[in-house]
């Protein structure tokens, strides 16, 4: 199952890190945010990625183009370039790096990769956030539940993008609501390929109208996430994530 990653956008509300590279590449702990997210996926053995490129995306191409080898050490010939890597230890994902353009809105994002979803279920998540998240169970309950889109509902401050259930369904959606029951919309999607249908095209926010409509014809259900999750919006959060690595015990790391 391949998962979407959306790493285009501006990261305004964090300029002092994104002036020269965008908000997914802003590290913590030495390793970009982008990195510790695919860790997330990858140690419940979800290991193949879109990365939805948009806002000096050179930057995450450079990254993942050097990887292998920054990751490793090598002996390069310098009269014909020829590199032999020792003890390679590199992880074993399938990264695709894609150009979604610069101001596409973010349900414009994933409409303009429906070529690489195919018609298989998959998954969309944030370049901004993390949390201690069971994957496989958040797939399992998604199959369970047999509608077009779930999301990760979570608990954190009121400022992102309201949920009110009925049952497990979402009854309503309502982005970035002034107050509401506590729950949030975390990221973490698992979708069907029948979610692009409600998007319209580049300049669709996913969490509008596509949302909004899922939710009102009972076709978005909820994953209830009572464990630590924490997206990287401004300066403080980037303090707040820095310091649980650097305790070592960040919640988010699930992986060895």
């Amino acid at each position: 199952m391949k998962t979407i990653i959306l790493a285009g956008g501006l990261g305004t509300r964090l300029q002092e890190e994104t002036i020269m590279k965008p908000k997914p590449m802003v590290e913590i702990g030495g390793r970009p945010i982008l990195w510790h997210i695919m860790s997330i996926y990858a140690a419940h053995g979800y290991k193949e990625f879109i990365v939805a490129l948009g806002y000096k995306g050179e930057v995450i191409k450079n990254y993942f183009l050097n990887y292998y080898y920054l990751r490793n050490n090598f002996s390069i010939r310098l009269n014909n370039g020829h590199i032999d890597v020792y003890d390679s230890g590199s992880e074993d994902w399938c990264v695709h790096l894609i150009d979604t353009g610069l101001r596409t809105e973010t349900g414009g994002r994933i409409k303009r990769l429906a070529t690489w979803i195919g018609n298989e279920t998959f998954m969309v998540t944030y370049g901004d956030g993390v949390a201690h998240i069971n994957i496989q169970e958040l797939v399992a309950f998604h199959q369970r539940h047999g509608k077009l889109a779930t999301v990760t509902a979570a608990r954190p401050p009121a400022r992102f993008g309201g949920l009110a259930f009925d049952g497990d369904l979402v009854a309503r959606f309502v982005e970035k609501p002034q107050i509401g029951e506590g729950w949030i919309n975390g990221g973490f999607f698992v979708l069907e390929p029948g979610v692009l249908d409600y998007i319209e095209g580049d300049a669709t926010a996913w969490e509008r109208e596509p949302l909004e409509r899922l939710a009102e014809e009972g076709q978005l259900v909820a994953y209830r996430h009572d464990g630590f999750w924490q997206c990287m919006d401004t300066l403080r959060d980037l303090r707040l994530l820095e310091s649980l690595w650097e305790s070592g015990k960040a919640p988010w790391k699930v992986w060895k």
